[in-house]
């Protein structure tokens, strides 16, 4: 009876492996999958899910049956074709000119149907309006991390596209700033505390604060984090690295932008502000929120970041060359020197901010944040691409020749993830750690591949592109 017992226990264990096998290879094809089709919600606006592949037929719509008063006779007809808004049909007026929006595909084959507009995340080898006529232009919003679909980052996809919305200082819309409402709300001292009730807090707070619940993004920010916990305290409160739970009112995500969470991170005097991918211009709420408290930043993200700062003595940049070690010690010694962690907040206490770039970021953009009295950056996206379209239609018609607009590399562009090498326990080990360079570097042969059936102009298949993929 023993030995049949450890026959069956040996078969058992057997299982369990096979089974726990099973589990971490589709939780790897899960996130492998998520990468080429994230479906992403904006906050401003509802929308629907994206369709399937489909094959639109080159015919002629009835324009009193779909467009109200036929005004696709007079104006140029924009489709959403990542159906962000959630509009059936609206005739927008931007300036002088008007176009009508919509999100309805089947617009595709009318005669005035001028661009596409594509939202980054959506945007899927699965849905694209082809042929491709030579009036039709192409135009994409994309302000989120790379993560979400890294074919976008590749001069032979991003080159597709005549107009652009993008974090890059250098598209036709940046949205650089998209995470700053004002200028004002760097200055305030709402939530400024003195250093001297900050030293007192440090009796029951670590020095440091970080907050991260998406774990183990490209950037490998957690990996790092990890190593320099081993040299300085740091309260960790999200799902990444917990050590310190956040009070039972604010541990829903939501909470993130209440005034309680406000005063609690204003408690230290600094804050891990690491970006989820390292992009020049890629820079979230974790820089901006910091500097609104009176926190000072230890930040790791966009490696131009200086050309944003209020001013140059404002956040500790990390240097990702330099072992978590040496930053540790760093901010020991300023937790020890008030006059010298002061030096990082003067710019906040004389209300001053240096940076004339920054300034004017804010100054002339077209769009606003939390702002009722001033567009949202969709609406400014979507009157660019009109009153571009109407800029044309005025030169042609004066016989002038038309303008090209084109998007080039630096409208958005990514260097492939760059993972730490120092030990980090058994978190350099996770699975999802280990997606992000091979995805990146797959993303390659994904963009070539997407070109090139553009180019043939007709609709393809899944299967086609694949194949085209993973051509020698």
């Amino acid at each position: 009876m023993a030995r049949i017992s450890a026959k069956k226990l040996f078969i058992f264990c057997v299982c369990i492996s096979a089974f726990i096998f099973l589990i971490i290879t589709f939780q790897v094809v899960e996130e492998l999958g998520q990468v080429e089709r994230t479906v992403h919600r904006l906050p401003l606006k509802e929308r629907e899910e994206l369709t399937q592949i489909q094959v639109f037929e080159d015919i002629n719509l009835p324009l009193k049956e779909k467009i109200p008063g036929g005004v696709g006779d007079q104006y140029p007809l924009i489709v959403w074709w990542s159906p962000i808004t959630g509009e059936s049909g609206r005739l927008g007026e931007c300036g002088n000119n008007r176009c009508f929006f919509t999100i309805n595909k089947s617009y595709y084959s009318h005669p005035s149907a001028q661009a596409f507009l594509f939202y980054g995340t959506d945007f899927s080898i699965e849905n694209l309006p082809l042929p491709r006529k030579r009036h039709h232009e192409w135009a994409l919003f994309h302000e989120e991390s790379p993560k979400n679909n890294y074919k976008l980052f590749h001069e032979p996809v991003i080159t597709l596209f005549n107009h652009t919305a993008t974090f890059s200082r250098n598209s036709h819309l940046p949205l650089t700033t998209q995470y700053l409402e004002s200028l004002h709300i760097l200055t305030t001292h709402t939530y400024l505390l003195p250093l001297a009730q900050k030293n007192v807090l440090r009796q029951t707070l670590a020095p440091i604060v970080y907050v991260q619940s998406d774990c183990d993004p490209p950037s490998d920010r957690d990996v790092y984090v990890q190593e320099l916990m081993r040299y300085v305290q740091v309260d960790s409160y999200g799902q990444c690295l917990h050590n310190k739970d956040l009070p039972s009112h604010l541990r829903d995500s939501t909470s993130m932008e209440e005034q309680d969470f406000y005063h609690l991170l204003a408690q230290y005097k600094f804050i891990l502000a690491f970006e989820n991918a390292i992009c020049d211009d890629y820079i979230t709420e974790k820089l901006w929120r910091p500097l609104k408290l009176g926190v000072v930043p230890v930040y790791y993200g966009a490696p131009n970041v200086h050309l944003w700062l209020p001013s140059n003595r404002s956040v500790i940049v990390v240097d990702p060359n330099e072992k978590p070690e040496n930053l540790a010690q760093y901010l020991k010694r300023l937790d020890k020197n008030d006059w010298e962690y002061l030096t990082y907040l003067e710019w906040k206490h004389k209300r001053e901010i240096p940076n004339q770039r920054l300034i004017a970021a804010l100054q002339e953009r077209q769009w606003g944040v939390q702002d009722i009295t001033q567009d949202n950056f969709i609406d400014v996206f979507e009157c660019m691409v009109c009153n571009r379209i109407w800029e044309n239609k005025n030169r042609k018609k004066q016989g002038l020749p038309t303008k090209i607009w084109q998007a080039d590399v630096n409208h958005l562009r990514c260097p492939a993830p760059r993972m730490f090498d120092f030990a980090a326990g058994q978190l350099s080990r996770t699975s999802l750690r280990g997606i992000w360079r091979p995805s990146f570097e797959q993303s390659r042969r994904e963009a070539r591949a997407l070109r090139l059936l553009i180019q043939r102009n007709r609709n393809f298949t899944v299967n086609e592109y694949w194949k085209e993929v993973f051509r020698d």
